[in-house]
């Protein structure tokens, strides 16, 4: 065969198989092997005790009879050989599921754990929105005592905080302010009261 024919069809051939697929990840499968290699790893030592459990009962099966012996009394002892190994085995193979589950429970409750750190405190939420609300009323109060000079309006609203919001920071704010208020007003009645005496006396 000629180098022109072997090419040829060598070129023949590339065109049937058409172009290479492209290679494709998938994570799904990618975390289900990493999975199993962590398993595989994990159960070995299991594995091993299975292995030794074995090899013991081996080691411990009697001596061979003489060859006067009768066959049924070898066979017997062969069953019950065989049924001793098969017992061991399936206890090994039950405590490698038992590991298998244990292991699946505890990754399930890992899991959950973590889908329950990431959710908030309602609680904590609450909390914050009882702090801004009251906040927002001692502003207002505030607003309506020193700029607006609404002294009555100021008071309801002070006396509002410390009603909805007894032990709140800013009911403690409201009841300072309350007071502060207080003071003012009997000093004007002190000074309005001294200049009325002084007027009687003058």
């Amino acid at each position: 065969m000629t180098e022109e024919k072997l090419k040829h069809l060598l070129q023949k051939a590339d065109s049937f198989a058409g172009p290479p697929d492209t290679a494709r990840i998938n994570l799904s499968v990618l975390r289900r092997r990493a999975h199993h290699r962590h398993i595989k790893y994990s159960l070995a030592p299991f594995a091993a005790a299975a292995i030794l459990l074995i090899a013991a009962a081996i080691w411990k099966l009697p001596a061979k009879t003489p060859d006067t012996a009768p066959g049924q009394d070898k066979i017997a002892s062969l069953e019950s050989q065989i049924t001793k190994l098969q017992a061991s085995t399936d206890a090994a193979i039950d405590l490698i599921h038992q590991v298998l589950e244990q292991e699946k429970r505890q990754s399930q409750l890992n899991e959950l754990q973590a889908q329950l750190a990431s959710i908030p405190d309602p609680l904590e939420e609450i909390q914050q929105q009882v702090d801004k609300t009251a906040f927002i009323l001692v502003y207002q109060a505030d607003r309506l005592y020193r700029e607006l000079n609404q002294t009555e309006s100021a008071v309801e609203t002070y006396k509002r905080v410390i009603e909805l919001f007894p032990e709140n920071q800013w009911a403690q704010v409201a009841r300072e302010r309350l007071t502060e208020i207080k003071e003012k007003q009997s000093y004007k009645i002190d000074l309005k009261g001294d200049s009325k005496w002084k007027l009687q006396n003058v």
